[in-house]
C-alpha cells in the first residue's frame, strides 16, 4: 500500500516539488531558530521527555513538573521523577523514539515535527484524488502548503499536534477505500495523540452519522473518542497527577466551574447548564472568532463554509477552541489551531467533487492563488514564533529588530559559555537556552534553581546558563521580558554576593554560574561592567 501511494506520488512530481519546496525552507527556518537561540521552553520539555524516554524513565521531566499544580499552586518543588501523562496524556510520541534513540537531539525533534506536518500534506493530496481530478487535487494540497495554521505552527517549537493532519487524513482514506482495519488503527493513533485529540475524531464520526455513509461506523468512532477522553481525564490521568482538574481544566474552562478545579464531566455539564454562557463564549471576543475564522478559510477561498462535512469533522475541534479562554486559543500560529485544518481540508474536496467545473475558469485559478499568497503574506508578516526575527521586527514602536549576523555572533557568544556545563550536570536557564541544554536529567528555568532530585534531597543545581541580553533586546518592548529581565538580574546579584555561586564565564550578555565556585575574577569583571550598562533597563519603572 505504502509503495503504491509513493509510485503514484512519482507520478506527481509537481506537488512533491511543493512539498519539497515547503520542506527545505521550513527546514532552514527551523535551523536557524533553533542554532540562533530562539527555539523555546516546549522544545526543551518535549526533548527531554524524548531524552528521560530513551532511558527507560518514560515521559518523565522536570520541565513539565515545573509547570505542574503541585509547583504552581501549592508551592511543591519541580521533581526529576514527575511523569508528564499527568498534564498531557500523549502516548502517540513513543511511535517516534526509535528515531530519537538513533539521533537524540532537539533538533532530531524539530526534522520529525516537519516531515510529518510535510507528509500531512502529500497524504491529503492522495486523498484528494479520490474525488477530483489531479490540477484541483494539486491545488487543495498547495494551499495546504500555504495556509497560515499550517505554515504558523509549523515555524515553531516541536508539539505533539503535528501528528494530526497526518492521521487524520490517513483514517479518511482509510475510509473513502473502506480500509476499515487501517481506519481504526488511525482513530486508535489519533486519541493517543493528546487527551483531548479525540474530539478530532468525534468529528469524524459525526460526519459518518450526518452523511449517512457509515451510520454504524459513526456511531462506534463517536463513541470510542468520547469515551476514551471521559475514562482517560477522569481515571488515568489524575493516576500521575491532579493537573487535568486543578490546573488545565481551570485554565481553558474554568468559567463552567463552580469550585478550585473541576473534572472533565463537572465542565461538561457547567456548559449544557448554562447556555446563555455557552452562546457569549462562542461569540465573544466578536472580532477575533471573526478573523480567526476568515484567516482559516482563506487559503481555500472560503470553500469549507460551504461544505456540511467542514462544518461536521472540523466543527467539533473548532467548537471546542471557540468556548474555551485564554489569549492562545484564537491564534492562528500556534498548534492548536492544527486541529481545525484537517476537516476544513476534507470539506473543501468534497465540496470540489461537485463543482470541478468551476476549477477550469481562469478567473477562480487566480482568485484562489490571491487566496493563498494573501495567507502567506499575513503568516510571514506576523513572524510566527519569531522564527523570522532577522526580517520581521517584533516592535515597530519601539523599534526591536534583530539582525541575522547579529544573532549568529551572539550565538557564538552564547554557545562558548554553555559548553562549558558537563552533560551530566544538573542546570536552571533561562527560556531559550533550556532547549539547548535539555537531554539530562535534572533542568529547570531560572529563577527556579532548586528540585527533588532521584536522591529524595531538594539540591540546587550545579549550574545557572543565563542569556541576559536577549531579554534586554526584547525587555524595550514586551512587559514579559522585561518583567523577567527585572527579576532575573537582582537574584543573580544576591547569588553572587552570598558567595552560593561564582561567575565562571562571561561573554556578549550571556553568563554562567557555578555553585560553590569562586568567581573567575575576568568573568565576574565583565559581569560587573555589563550590570551597569544594562542597569537602567533592570530598575523597574
Amino acid at each position: 500500500m505504502i509503495a503504491s501511494m509513493l509510485d503514484r506520488l512519482l507520478q506527481h512530481r509537481w506537488i512533491v516539488t511543493i512539498a519539497a519546496i515547503f520542506f527545505g525552507i521550513s527546514l532552514a527556518l527551523l535551523l536557524n531558530r533553533y542554532y540562533s537561540f530562539y527555539a523555546s521552553y516546549d522544545q526543551g520539555i518535549f526533548n527531554q521527555v524524548y531524552w528521560n524516554s530513551s532511558h527507560g524513565r518514560f515521559f518523565q521531566s522536570s520541565l513539565s513538573s515545573a509547570l505542574s499544580t503541585n509547583v504552581v499552586n501549592q508551592g511543591a518543588w519541580p521533581e526529576v521523577m514527575y511523569h508528564r501523562l499527568g498534564q498531557h496524556f500523549t502516548p502517540a510520541l513513543m511511535i517516534w523514539l526509535p528515531i530519537y534513540a538513533l539521533f537524540p537531539s532537539p533538533v532530531t525533534l524539530s526534522v520529525l515535527h516537519l516531515t510529518l506536518i510535510t507528509l500531512g500534506g502529500l497524504m491529503l493530496y492522495v486523498l484528494a484524488l479520490r474525488h477530483v481530478d489531479r490540477p484541483l487535487a494539486g491545488a487543495i494540497a498547495a494551499s495546504y502548503y500555504g495556509a497560515n495554521a499550517v505554515v504558523g505552527p509549523t515555524w515553531g517549537n516541536f508539539h505533539d499536534i503535528c501528528q494530526l493532519p497526518l492521521f487524520v487524513f490517513v483514517a479518511l482514506w482509510a475510509m473513502e477505500t473502506r480500509r476499515w482495519w487501517l481506519y481504526w488503527l488511525m482513530a486508535i493513533a489519533i486519541v493517543m495523540v493528546r487527551e483531548d485529540a479525540g474530539v478530532s475524531l468525534f468529528g469524524i464520526g459525526t460526519y459518518l452519522i450526518v452523511s449517512r455513509r457509515h451510520i454504524g461506523r459513526g456511531i462506534a468512532t463517536c463513541v470510542l473518542a468520547f469515551g476514551y477522553m471521559l475514562v482517560l481525564t477522569n481515571v488515568f490521568m489524575p493516576f500521575f497527577s491532579a493537573d487535568i482538574s486543578e490546573r488545565f481544566m481551570m485554565e481553558r474552562f474554568g468559567q463552567y466551574a463552580t469550585g478550585e478545579e473541576a473534572t472533565t464531566i463537572e465542565i461538561i455539564w457547567g456548559i449544557l447548564s448554562n447556555p446563555f454562557r455557552l452562546i457569549g463564549e462562542l461569540l465573544t471576543p466578536f472580532d477575533r472568532t471573526i478573523a480567526y475564522l476568515l484567516g482559516q478559510g482563506l487559503p481555500l477561498m472560503f470553500v469549507p463554509f460551504a461544505s456540511l462535512a467542514s462544518w461536521t469533522i472540523a466543527g467539533v475541534p473548532l467548537f471546542k477552541l471557540l468556548i474555551a479562554k485564554g489569549d492562545s486559543v484564537l491564534v492562528i500560529n500556534i498548534r492548536y489551531a492544527m486541529t481545525v485544518v484537517p476537516g476544513l481540508f476534507y470539506g473543501a474536496i468534497l465540496w470540489w467533487s461537485s463543482h470541478q467545473d468551476q476549477f477550469k475558469r481562469r478567473g477562480v485559478r487566480r482568485f484562489w492563488v490571491g487566496c493563498v499568497t494573501l495567507s502567506l503574506l499575513f503568516t510571514v508578516t506576523s513572524n510566527p514564533n519569531r522564527t523570522l526575527y532577522f526580517l520581521i521586527p517584533d516592535s515597530f514602536e519601539p523599534r526591536v529588530h534583530v539582525g541575522l549576523v547579529q544573532q549568529w555572533q551572539h550565538a557564538r557568544a552564547v554557545h562558548d559559555v554553555i559548553d562549558r556545563v558537563p552533560d551530566e550536570a544538573s542546570v536552571a536557564a533561562t527560556t531559550y537556552i533550556v532547549p539547548h541544554l535539555s537531554s539530562r536529567r535534572e533542568i529547570l528555568r531560572f529563577p527556579q534553581y532548586q528540585l527533588l532530585t532521584d536522591r529524595g534531597t531538594v539540591e540546587p543545581t550545579q549550574f545557572i546558563a543565563l542569556d541576559i541580553a536577549q531579554l534586554v533586546t526584547y525587555s524595550a518592548a514586551f512587559k514579559v521580558d522585561r518583567e523577567r529581565l527585572q527579576t532575573i538580574v537582582p537574584f543573580v546579584d544576591r547569588l553572587l554576593e552570598t558567595g552560593e555561586y561564582g561567575a565562571i564565564a562571561f561573554d556578549d550578555g550571556a553568563v554562567l554560574l557555578q555553585r560553590e565556585t569562586a568567581s573567575d575574577p575576568v568573568a565576574l569583571s565583565a559581569w560587573m561592567v555589563y550590570r551597569e550598562e544594562i542597569a537602567p533597563a533592570v530598575t523597574p519603572g
